[in-house]
């Protein structure tokens, strides 16, 4: 009996031997595709490389690889009754239910994708290094694929906003979001949030797969979840965890990560004459007091339709850019815009301000002149000694030349 006991022992620790140059191995990527999301991941991938918009493919949601049926079905009532009637063969021929719990459908994204990919190209390069200065991995940047295709006008029927998708709440804790400006449209300002929102997920919840999923349901949710299924595993949360708020969308948002990362990191591959956007090269500045819109625009011949372009942040109606905002321009349109916004500074702040001081001047030179020609019949006693002179002409010359310097310096 102690004779085998002792060679289980040394055949366990043999094997543990052997796999941990396995394990080291799997720990090499921060986004391991965990044991069971293998079907969902490729899945995914097919949404976003093979099918197009004009194509429903019938599936099963809790394993999203079991695909039924795929067929094409245009966005309109003749297209939803295909899909119906395409639904009610595959639920007879794999004797299912009638629900969503085995059988579900999804639209194709190949375009859209396509696009997203695309578009990336503006802003990619730039967010690598946000995330790369948070010390969290570079492949985060492609988030946005899964959340908006980098479309930074983005808004969601429930008021996200921008290319990450933001709820007002969240985003107030890491961006200026006001009546003025909405850093959520900015593609870098809202990548510098959610590198922050990000970091602070994988420190509570101590794993990506978590981390990530945590980003669409909250960490509240997650800790929700990990409590009742007594596991930090994804997948057991998947699998078992039952809430109406940990949906379709939420157990599938880190299979999609995996999916975009995949695609996007090897676009040869999946989109072999893809063109992806140049890089957006901007300066910025800094503005320390607000500026009329049209005094800075007009000067550094700058259109307002490109100026908003540069600066999505920014409400298109405002007339006034803020005090504080970081103003966004290509490189050759900094110097003009500066020199613009530096010859506001000298100029009265509003035409209210410059009446009232022209209505000043003229009151003080106007008091000025009724001094000097004050007819001699009207002085009291010429009679009387020079120091009993009027006292109130000088003095109101006094009051008034002190308002005038006072409105002078405000208006500097």
């Amino acid at each position: 009996m102690c004779h085998a006991l002792r060679s289980i022992w040394i055949l366990a620790a043999l094997a543990l031997t052997l796999a941990r140059p396995t394990l080291v191995v799997a720990q090499e990527t921060p986004f391991p595709v965990l044991t069971g999301l293998e079907g969902a991941v490729e899945f995914w991938k097919q949404i976003f490389t093979r099918y197009s918009f004009a194509e429903v493919v019938l599936f099963d949601p809790v394993d999203p690889g079991t695909i039924y049926s795929a067929l094409q079905a245009p966005d309109n009532e003749a297209g939803r009754a295909l899909i119906d009637k395409e639904r009610a063969r595959v639920v007879v021929d794999y004797d299912l239910a009638d629900d969503e719990s085995r059988i579900r459908g999804q639209r194709g994204a190949k375009e859209h994708f396509l696009e997203g990919v695309k578009i990336s190209g503006r802003y990619i390069d730039e967010m690598k290094k946000i995330f790369r200065a948070e010390g969290l991995p570079v492949e985060l940047a492609y988030l946005p694929l899964v959340e908006s295709s980098f479309n930074i006008r983005a808004r969601s029927v429930v008021g996200a906003v921008g290319m990450w998708q933001f709820m007002p709440d969240t985003g107030k804790k890491f961006m200026r979001i006001d009546a003025k400006i909405d850093e959520r449209r900015d593609p870098f300002a809202s990548t510098k949030a959610a590198a922050r929102l990000l970091k602070e997920n994988y420190r509570l919840l101590g794993n990506w797969p978590l981390a990530i999923t945590a980003y669409n349901h909250g960490t509240d949710g997650i800790f929700r979840g990990m409590k009742t299924v007594e596991s930090d595993n994804l997948v057991d949360l998947i699998r078992r965890y039952q809430s109406p708020m940990f949906g379709f969308a939420s157990k599938n948002f880190y299979a999609e990560f995996l999916a975009v990362v995949e695609i996007a990191t090897h676009t040869d591959a999946y989109f072999p004459f893809l063109r992806a956007h140049r890089p957006l090269t901007f300066g910025e500045v800094a503005m320390k007091r607000q500026a009329p819109l049209h005094a800075v625009l007009k000067p550094a011949a700058i259109s307002q339709s490109d100026f908003f372009d540069w600066n999505p942040a920014l409400d298109p109606a405002v007339k006034v850019i803020p005090s504080g905002y970081r103003v966004k321009l290509p490189l050759e349109k900094v110097a003009d815009f500066v020199a613009a916004e530096r010859r506001v500074k000298v100029t009265p702040t509003n035409t209210h301000s410059a009446t009232t001081l022209k209505i000043r001047q003229a009151k003080t030179a106007s008091l000025v002149r009724a001094v000097k020609t004050k007819p001699a019949s009207k002085v009291a006693d010429r009679s009387r000694p020079i120091a009993a002179a009027p006292k109130t002409p000088p003095a109101k010359i006094t009051t008034a030349r002190t308002k005038h310097v006072a409105v002078k310096v405000a208006a500097q």
